[in-house]
């Protein structure tokens, strides 16, 4: 059931256009089969309660023009940095080392609805170690959305859980989480920035 909560929840996060209110039946019915439903209530109530256009401004504020909700992984752990372009790079090859194709359609590979895609449909042992390496991210992404009170808060939780472990309540236990004991890496060293407290364009 990972491949179902990790593309609906892909397929939420991103940008609303009509073809995500079709969908939003199939979704439903689709995470119906797991346990992880009522995480995606809220996420769901929200896309059908206003009109399309609101829907994009209001996505536009919280999740492009607000660093605490980033949707790119690596912003978490090295924000507008050298090294984070080395970081991009390496996740870049791990999508060639699939052996797919992955269209990357102008965003940067670290986009967290292209990551979800990729370890739901594309090569799941690999995504899954992708959104395993950046668990850190995912984790202060759920912290900022719950301390906000944003329905997408559900989703952070449900991917969580798919990748297993207890979840931690702070980013004091985020610090912790990072200096565990050593995984295999694709390039990011065990480091983040502090979690954002400005508001403003990441782009």
């Amino acid at each position: 059931m990972s491949a179902v909560v990790f593309q609906a929840a892909g397929l939420l996060l991103t940008y609303p256009d009509e073809q995500l209110l079709d969908r939003l039946d199939l979704i439903e019915e689709a995470v119906a089969t797991t346990a992880a439903a009522p995480d995606f209530a809220p996420t769901i109530a929200h896309l059908r309660s206003q009109p399309l256009m609101e829907l994009q401004s209001w996505h536009v504020q919280e999740f492009d023009l607000s660093r605490r909700h980033a949707l790119h992984l690596t912003y978490w752990t090295d924000g507008d940095t050298r090294r984070r372009g080395e970081v991009l790079a390496a996740i870049k090859q791990t999508y060639r080392d699939s052996g797919l194709l992955v269209d990357l359609d102008g965003e940067l590979p670290d986009f967290l609805p292209m990551v979800l895609e990729f370890a739901a449909v594309g090569h799941p042992e690999l995504g899954v170690a992708l959104l395993n390496k950046f668990r850190a991210s995912l984790e202060l992404l759920r912290i900022g959305l719950a301390e906000d009170k944003l329905p997408q808060e559900g989703l952070l939780t449900a991917i969580c859980r798919e990748l297993g472990g207890a979840s931690p309540s702070s980013r004091a236990e985020v610090r912790d989480l990072l200096a565990g004991p050593p995984t295999e890496t694709v390039g990011v060293e065990n480091t983040f920035l502090p979690y954002p407290t400005m508001q403003g364009a990441v782009r």
